[in-house]
């Protein structure tokens, strides 16, 4: 009986999902926690390499995964990555988006470059992604869609620049992705981490100090892991979400609170 309850809540099975950034960090943590529950999954990167291993440890664990190369600083590269992506297992029922870059030269250097290359790959690819997908979703009658931001969309440090703006107006197209999609099924909420090492931040993680200061503001005591973000991708891609739609969700270890 329990098995089965647990099932109806958040089994994946049958549900096919499109993972951005899902060859590393946090992006990757997601993608083999919605394949182990159920969902074949398509990964997307740049790195060929990272990807290729990504899907063989999948497939090793008798998952079901595919992946895509693209670039999602351009218009076409997201359009491409859109199209190849459902080529692999069908039209996503779930779209999780946690490709980034992380630019943060001091606000006063930041360039016309690092501002747009950071506009398009941490929103203007989430906003096309859900424009591609958002509406089959709706016609289907289930859809699930997590972004994944970050505390610099709620307060400045460490020279947040660009890349806290991106994030803070990821959050507010969640909420407008909800708001047209949500009547039809189609939950949309964004997962916001602590500080988690990972490839996104090497310079920060390489610091000791500032490390080790982080987790020290952290209410359990200590920086997340990739890992820590399983359950709340599963619950979020899942039925037993079906209630929540246009949230932030806080996966940071009480550092928000502190």
């Amino acid at each position: 009986m329990t098995d089965a309850y647990l099932s109806s809540l958040f089994s994946l099975d049958g549900r096919v999902a499109v993972v951005t950034g899902g060859s590393s960090g946090i992006g990757r943590a997601i993608a083999g926690a919605l394949a182990r529950a159920g969902a074949s999954v398509v990964v997307v990167a740049r790195r060929e390499a990272e990807l290729a291993e990504t899907a063989r440890e999948l497939a090793a664990d008798g998952c079901r995964a595919a992946w895509v190369s693209a670039d999602l600083s351009t218009r076409d590269g997201v359009r491409a990555a859109a199209d190849d992506a459902a080529a692999a297992f069908g039209e996503p029922d779930v779209l999780v988006c946690s490709a980034g870059i992380n630019l943060r030269p001091p606000m006063g250097e930041l360039d016309d470059a690092t501002w747009d290359v950071t506009m398009a790959v941490n929103l203007e690819a989430p906003f096309l992604l859900g424009r591609r997908f958002g509406p089959g979703m709706a016609e289907r009658g289930y859809g699930r869609i997590v972004h994944v931001s970050s505390q610099q969309a709620h307060r400045a440090f460490a020279t947040s620049g660009a890349y806290g703006v991106s994030k803070g107006a990821l959050e507010s197209l969640a909420r407008s992705q909800a708001e047209a999609w949500s009547g039809r099924g189609v939950t949309v909420n964004t997962l916001v981490p602590g500080f988690v090492p990972t490839p996104l931040n090497a310079a920060l993680s390489s610091d000791p100090e500032r490390v080790a200061a982080l987790a020290a503001r952290t209410l359990v005591g200590r920086n997340g892991r990739a890992e820590d973000f399983a359950g709340a991708a599963v619950f979020l891609a899942s039925a037993a979400s079906a209630y929540v739609t246009g949230q932030s969700v806080f996966v940071d270890g009480g550092f928000s609170a502190h």
